[in-house]
């Protein structure tokens, strides 16, 4: 229950509302490993997706093999919220396990068709309203961070925004190399020798996934 009342789906609502939602929503629980796929685009769904523990990508994957990581979804986030009210609307990408993870499902689609609003149904339409806000915030700084036409001008977009969002010079970015490549659109080996360069013009440093802007 901590966990729920941590999230921003929840946020607002005492624990006797929250046990009423996750009654009233068919909630269930399910467990991925690595690697597994969540949801699969050409699908649909009726439910939104809570990470109770590990992550999972949202990932474009076309029919030539292309693989472009739109998002990673971590604890206590959600995925698929708009295509659960839209419910019949097919994906257009792909869920999967990012590491062994546990998802927690709710059936948000059953709101739209609910006659009668009680006030936890209120409270959780705002705070998907906030949830689906951040998510357009996020796709729209993807689109500015791919824009540059060079790799060190993507890099330097992504880790700026990284930065300014948390206040700090030092952070962790939540993918692996790959993931980072594929959600800048360059090939793996044009980072990693574009992000070489920059350690030594002393630019940024680096170890795995934690950076600091020099």
């Amino acid at each position: 229950m901590d966990v729920l009342q941590g999230t921003v789906l929840f946020r607002g609502m005492a624990e006797t509302e929250i046990r009423e939602a996750l009654d009233s929503l068919g909630a269930f629980q399910r467990s991925y490993s690595k690697g597994e796929a969540v949801l699969h685009a050409g699908s649909t769904t009726r439910r939104i997706g809570l990470v109770l523990s590990g992550s999972v990508t949202v990932e474009s994957n076309d029919m030539w093999g292309n693989r472009t990581v739109l998002d990673v979804i971590g604890r206590g986030e959600f995925f698929a919220e708009t295509y659960a009210f839209l419910r019949n609307e097919p994906l257009l990408v792909d869920v999967a396990a990012n590491e062994d993870s546990r998802v927690l499902f709710l059936e948000i689609g059953s709101l739209a068709e609910s006659a009668a609003a009680r006030p936890w149904q209120v409270k959780l339409l705002g705070n998907l309203l906030t949830i689906t806000a951040h998510k357009n915030l996020a796709l729209s700084g993807r689109a500015f961070h791919t824009a540059p036409k060079t790799a060190r001008g993507r890099i330097l977009a992504y880790l700026n925004s990284v930065s300014v969002k948390k206040h700090a010079k030092e952070f962790d970015i939540p993918f692996d190399r790959q993931q980072m490549a594929d959600y800048l659109s360059l090939e793996r080996t044009a980072l990693s020798k574009e992000l070489g360069r920059m350690r030594r013009e002393g630019i940024i440093a680096f170890r795995k996934n934690r950076f600091t802007i020099l």
